[in-house]
């Protein structure tokens, strides 16, 4: 992740960035290196309502994604952007749009 966020820092060093992240393993380390213009805060656990990601994964899943067998990469990789194609912005307004979203802005 020390990479990432370096390239990050880079690419975009005008800009400050908050990074909100989940409770993965991976999201912390106690070597991460983390650069002036970069924030991160992580949600608290067991939010998975403040993570839109975690519902538009389980969209995709009901859509037609989860619990297949592929025998090669392309083919999951073909499903999934076939999936994807079929999200709408209303749709994916309507998974990860919370009221609660617009008392804090």
């Amino acid at each position: 992740m020390s990479i990432f966020l370096k390239e990050l820092s880079k690419t975009y060093s005008e800009d400050i960035m908050i990074l909100v992240c989940d409770g993965a393993a991976w999201h912390k380390s106690k070597n991460l290196e983390i650069s002036g213009n970069i924030i991160i805060t992580h949600i608290p656990p067991y939010t998975p309502e403040m993570n839109p990601i975690e519902q538009i994964w389980k969209q995709i899943r009901q859509m037609g994604f989860g619990n297949k067998i592929f025998r090669i990469l392309k083919a999951v990789v073909d499903r999934l952007c076939d999936t994807i194609n079929l999200l709408t912005d209303e749709l994916v307004k309507s998974i990860t749009l919370r009221e609660w979203i617009y008392s804090v802005v």
